[in-house]
């Protein structure tokens, strides 16, 4: 309940700059029932004229159908005026809201993306504001005209016979505690779901976004046995909330009805007596029938805000996750980096209780080609990791052209390192914005070369419009190989003062590889470049080699130095060429 209350403070925070649209909203509500409830007391006036068989007061009878007419106009005005305020006002908020939210996504370590399935995060920016939004409109609509129905139909009975409004009123919180019982069972039910929904979006973006993998490995009947498992699931959720939401709107009325044969009763015995007439009881049933209508429209609309507070829960929780540690204030731009790189006893681990790296000293001078090599989770993809800043080390420092880069802005840090990774990422627009996707103001001829220097021009030109032809989401359309030369493309056009290849040409035939590597080789020069390569031919001319293993450098020189040593490299580079030789 606790966290209930804190989300709708969060709400009521991004309500507060539209207070002014709020009290316009208010005030066309106020008149949207002042018109309604006046409605009732003309019907009985009209009723009152008809004395007896062919005994009607006309002119009374037209006076008052003229009234009606116009209140029935101004009813429809300023309930048009109302839905078009509340939908600025829900639309306003709601892009408020999600533009935070992508922002806060912009400053999330990459720990937390590490750590979250991306649809999830996409269910929660996406869906689950898409939900809140529908809800905070059935809200604005219906939750303040039936408090105000509410309330100006207990006056106007009042006005009429005190009593048997007294009898309604007393009635009326045996309403009301039906209503928030159900209300108070649906909160986690709605949440509850919402992580279910979260969760099928997540196994469909994994499922959809790797379905040559799926296909590749047969893995398709599991996919849909996996699909089956969390569709009941979502089911059973979905079921278990729609039926508590559904008996609210039931048993309120049921209630209502209750109340309203009372009303109906005691009037007639009244009207019996002389204490009101017809037209005075014909317009209190209208009230009754008024008074109770609000509660109906508001039990829904408790469950819908139920719904949508669980989803705005969901997103505030993304969005009060911790940001990226800011930069300090006093911190330097790293103009022209002069390549030297200084790891000095660094320890690193992604877990505590798991250590990484133990106690890593580097001293890279400007220039130097640093290749690093070792098995499968011996810390060569973390030494990355930390030299770009995706991760702050534990212990020690890393110094980038003699100054610590915690000492530096993250930004002008990555600005000097060029990075081409194994898995390539590309977006889903033309051939020419990828190439310039880190220099959005590069010109055609810069381009041009970039895609030369990378052997990539000449399948460029094959494409249907050239430069201009559309990649699809990921590079759906073109090749693995040909997605990672548009990424070498990339790294060719920002020319980096440092480098960073992982398995760069791992993806391209040997032919086209040689030729990249020239095209690297011209790169590299006078450039810091750090090599993360399994092919141990790729690296022989490394200035250096640090060959890791556990978390730890246990050997490092030129590559005949290591051959020489007999040691773990010599061992690597023989079972991938021994049967060969």
């Amino acid at each position: 309940m606790r966290n209930h209350r804190n989300t709708i403070k969060r709400v009521l925070q991004y309500i507060r700059p539209y207070t002014g649209r709020i009290f316009c909203l208010l005030f066309l509500a106020a008149l949207t029932v002042v018109c309604t409830l006046y409605t009732p007391i003309l019907i009985g006036k009209g009723v009152d004229t008809i004395v007896g068989i062919g005994d009607v007061d006309f002119p009374a009878l037209a006076g008052i159908l003229i009234r009606l007419g116009v209140i029935v106009l101004m009813t429809a005005g300023a309930q048009w005026l109302m839905n078009l305020f509340v939908n600025k006002v829900t639309y306003h908020i709601v892009r408020d809201i999600r533009k935070e939210a992508f922002a806060h996504l912009q400053e999330v370590p990459v720990s937390y993306m590490d750590a979250h399935q991306p649809g999830d995060i996409i269910s929660r920016i996406v869906t689950d504001v898409t939900q809140f939004s529908d809800g905070l409109l059935m809200g604005f609509t219906q939750l303040f005209t039936g408090v105000l129905t509410i309330l100006g139909t207990i006056g106007f009975m009042l006005s009429i016979d005190i009593r048997i409004s007294l009898l309604v009123i007393l009635l009326t919180p045996l309403s009301l505690f039906v209503a928030g019982f159900i209300a108070s069972h649906t909160w986690q039910m709605f949440q509850a779901q919402s992580e279910k929904r979260a969760e099928m979006t997540s196994l469909v973006e994994e499922l959809v976004g790797n379905e040559k993998i799926v296909q590749a490995f047969s893995y398709e009947e599991r996919g849909i046995k996996r699909f089956k498992k969390v569709n009941e699931e979502l089911r059973v959720c979905g079921v278990k909330a729609l039926f508590f939401s559904a008996m609210t709107n039931p048993a309120t009325r049921f209630v209502n009805s209750l109340v309203y044969a009372g009303v109906a009763l005691t009037g007639a015995f009244a009207v019996i007596g002389g204490r009101m007439s017809v037209g005075q009881l014909t317009s209190f049933l209208n009230y009754a029938n008024q008074y109770t209508k609000p509660f109906n429209e508001i039990s829904g609309v408790v469950t819908e805000l139920e719904n949508a507070l669980a989803c705005a829960a969901r997103l505030f929780d993304f969005m009060d996750s911790p940001a990226e540690e800011p930069d300090a204030a006093d911190a330097v731009e790293l103009a022209d980096a002069d390549g030297s790189v200084k790891v000095e006893h660094v320890s690193f681990s992604y877990r505590p209780n798991v250590p990484l790296l133990q106690d890593i000293s580097i001293d890279v001078k400007p220039g130097q080609r640093i290749a690093i090599v070792g098995p499968t989770g011996c810390g060569k993809t973390t030494m990355i990791n930390l030299l770009m800043r995706f991760y702050d080390v534990n212990e020690g420092r890393i110094l980038v052209s003699g100054t610590p880069v915690r000492d530096m802005t993250r930004d002008s840090l990555r600005r000097n390192f060029g990075m081409v990774l194994q898995e390539t990422w590309l977006k889903a627009a033309t051939i020419r914005e990828n190439i310039a996707y880190g220099k959005p103001d590069a010109t055609e001829e810069e381009i041009i070369e970039a895609a030369k220097k990378a052997h990539a021009h000449s399948f460029i030109r094959r494409m249907p419009d050239g430069y201009d032809t559309m990649i699809a989401e990921d590079g759906g359309n073109i090749s693995q190989g040909q997605k990672q030369l548009l990424c070498i493309a990339r790294v060719m056009l920002t020319c980096p003062d440092m480098l960073i290849l992982d398995e760069a040409t791992s993806s391209i035939d040997t032919r086209t590889e040689i030729r990249v590597q020239k095209a690297f080789e011209e790169l590299m020069q006078g450039r810091t470049s750090f090599i993360v390569a399994h092919r141990l031919s790729t690296i022989q001319g490394a200035d250096r080699i640090l060959v890791m293993k556990d978390g730890n450098i246990i050997e490092q020189g030129r590559h005949q130095e290591l051959l020489d040593q007999k040691g773990f490299y010599a061992s690597l580079y023989e079972s991938q060429f021994a049967v060969q030789e």
